[in-house]
């Protein structure tokens, strides 16, 4: 494909649709140096896209949370009971893992600016009905149809960063785009708590609402297209227009439009049910998405009642893995790409996706660690201070397990890298969405401590992963090679 050769994916068969050698037409890339390029667009222009993505994907997951400090109170207002209203949540995390599996390979054949623009005014609007519900099947049903719109800003990041910039470049720039997904759940309930206690709940999407539309605006004003092919394609139409003679794409695919829409929407699925490593690098992902929002729902719980803390105070906990988050961003994930470009260095050269996981072990490490010393801290209520440090290295853990991951999804499958995503973030967020709903009662059987030790032991279990896919990913990756 013009514009992404450079970078073919170790896990990709060669493609059917590939004959350019024996086709005379002129073929339309890129050249050398070429500004409608995205990788040498300035960094003012790369870092304007990345800041209005960056903010989509930073709102949909900041509204997965933002009303659950209200929790108690749009069950009483909506004659309801908690445990219903946590069904908002669900199905609004549950589509947010769906919606990619759709959004991601759209993207990838009309282009990442429309459906940007599309889904995350959609999302916007979708805002309205959910501050207006009359109940709680109002409230559910809206929320799930915005969990699937607003995911278009985490189907489609790790595609539009791959669209420009560079492998040895691309981690850091990643990892503060990933904080989004990973802050936003974490920065919800701390304003969604100060909305409650000094409005309402209904505030908190009336907020939303405005910010949203604002964040549109913006992409209708500054967004640009990213994805190489389709500005290709744009380029071809333009020259068939009005030059002379025929012109072809590299690697163009002329199967009928039905067939080529069928094949990329399969793409996510068959990469996850195909890929050893994607699929046990997702399930860690969703153990992860998992705790995280089953621990989220249940803070109210275990600060309040535990703590005696008031729901200000409750919201201002939440920053305890937004710490964590922030420092791995700063000092950790831009050595991602040192340690990548330090490997290919002593490698001749020659990069590899595993170059990507080194760091990640730091993460296994850190995230049993973390949770059984909160689960244990909680069951025996021991000072506030000790057990919130506890959260600040939970999401330093995370930052490290997900940006690797994400990374080397990116570097595994090159121009398919939405999919590639879209075929992690499905995993991660059903399982995400379904264990706060059985949260509750294993916490109240079994009590803070080995309830919470249930999911030290699973990210313990899968800890070892990222060593064993360093040395012997290769051999999978040639083993298990798809054609997309």
């Amino acid at each position: 494909m013009a514009g992404g050769t450079n970078e073919r994916s170790p896990l990709l068969g060669h493609s059917a649709h590939e004959n350019d050698g024996e086709d005379h037409r002129q073929l339309v890339e890129f050249d050398k140096g070429d500004a409608e390029n995205p990788k040498n667009w300035t960094k003012f222009r790369k870092f304007a896209n990345i800041a209005i993505i960056a903010l989509m994907a930073v709102l949909s997951p900041l509204a997965s949370s933002m009303f659950t400090p209200g929790i108690n109170q749009i069950a009483d207002d909506l004659n309801s009971t908690p445990n219903a209203v946590i069904g908002a949540t669900t199905g609004f995390v549950v589509f947010l893992g769906v919606g990619p599996l759709i959004l991601a390979p759209l993207s990838e054949t009309y282009g990442r600016r429309k459906l940007y623009l599309v889904c995350f005014t959609t999302f916007a609007v979708l805002q309205i009905p959910t501050a207006l519900s009359p109940n709680v099947a109002t409230l559910i049903t809206v929320r799930t149809f915005s969990g699937f719109f607003g995911s278009v800003g985490i189907a489609n990041g790790g595609g539009t960063i791959s669209d420009m910039f560079e492998p040895h470049e691309r981690a850091g720039v990643f990892g503060w785009y990933l904080l989004g997904p990973l802050l936003g759940p974490t920065l919800g309930p701390l304003f969604g708590g100060l909305i409650v206690q000094y409005l309402n709940w209904r505030w908190v999407f009336w907020v939303l609402t405005i910010v949203c539309a604002f964040n549109t605006v913006l992409g209708f004003l500054f967004l640009k297209e990213s994805y190489a092919p389709v500005i290709l394609a744009a380029r071809k139409e333009d020259y068939e227009r009005n030059r002379p003679g025929k012109f072809r794409l590299a690697g163009e695919d002329n199967r009928p439009y039905s067939a080529k829409l069928v094949s990329s929407m399969q793409r996510p699925l068959k990469i996850l049910f195909t890929q050893p490593i994607v699929f046990i690098m997702a399930a860690y992902q969703a153990v992860l998405f998992g705790t995280s929002y089953s621990l989220y729902t249940n803070f109210e719980d275990i600060w309040g009642k535990g703590y005696g803390f008031d729901s200000t105070k409750v919201g201002l906990t939440y920053l305890g893995p937004g710490l964590g988050f922030f420092l791995a961003a700063w000092f950790l994930v831009p050595r991602i790409d040192t340690v990548y470009n330090m490997l290919t260095k002593r490698n001749h050269g020659e990069a590899k996706p595993e170059f990507r996981l080194p760091l990640a072990n730091i993460g296994a490490v850190l995230l049993p660690i973390s949770l059984f010393w909160f689960a244990w801290s909680i069951e025996f209520q021991y000072h506030w201070a000790p057990t919130l440090l506890s959260t600040v290295f939970f999401g330093l853990g995370q930052i490290l397990i997900f940006n690797t991951v994400q990374n080397y999804y990116i570097d595994s499958f090159a121009q398919y890298a939405a999919s590639a995503i879209a075929a992690g973030a499905v995993f991660r967020s059903i399982v995400g969405g379904l264990l706060p709903l059985i949260a509750p009662s294993m916490f109240k059987g079994l009590g803070y401590g080995w309830g919470i030790s249930v999911f030290a032991f699973m990210s313990l279990a899968l800890a070892p992963f990222p060593l064993l896919f360093y040395y012997f990913g290769e051999r999978l990756r040639v083993r298990y090679a798809i054609e997309l």
